[in-house]
């Protein structure tokens, strides 16, 4: 197999193979405290934002979640602790999210989820199938998978030298 046909093959792999499927997800009434204590308790970058049927509303980013808690830093003091606290209480989720977000079907080739990542500035892409969150692919999601296996790395490089 030459290293063309690899990643030919590889390119057609459906996103459903490597999306995440369990998701920690918030809803547009959620506050910003809820927002932050999850940004700290776990190691991910998006969060979905979606109504009570599981219907995508939005995406909120761990970089847009950042430049709100720093302009509410200007409150960062001892003295305003207090205030601070009630701040994030009092935003919503669904007044700092994006509402306009680019999907992807599970059916889709990763070639497609990887060709919206380079021409887009944005590295996630939520899954939805009838309008229903299924599931997140990342551009980590397709590092990881890209450089997961020596044996292939190997092949392809095999494949490489031949032709």
């Amino acid at each position: 197999m030459t290293l063309n046909e690899i990643v030919m093959k590889e390119k057609e792999i459906p996103v459903a193979e490597l999306m995440t499927r369990d998701l920690i997800i918030v809803y547009p009434d959620d506050t910003l405290e809820r927002v932050a204590d999850i940004f700290s308790a776990h190691h991910i970058h998006h969060l979905p934002v979606v109504d009570k049927n599981g219907s995508l509303k939005g995406i909120l980013s761990k970089t847009d979640f950042l430049r709100v808690n720093h302009f509410l830093g200007v409150f960062n003091d001892q003295r305003f602790e207090d205030l601070m606290k009630r701040l994030r209480r009092s935003i919503k989720v669904e007044e700092v999210m994006k509402d306009k977000v680019v999907t992807i079907t599970g059916q889709e080739p990763l070639r497609v989820a990887a060709d919206l990542f380079r021409e887009n500035l944005f590295h996630a892409l939520p899954v939805v199938e009838k309008g229903k969150l299924v599931g997140m692919i990342t551009t980590y999601d397709l590092l990881t998978y890209c450089f997961r296996d020596p044996a292939l790395l190997a092949a392809a490089e095999r494949a490489r030298q031949e032709e």
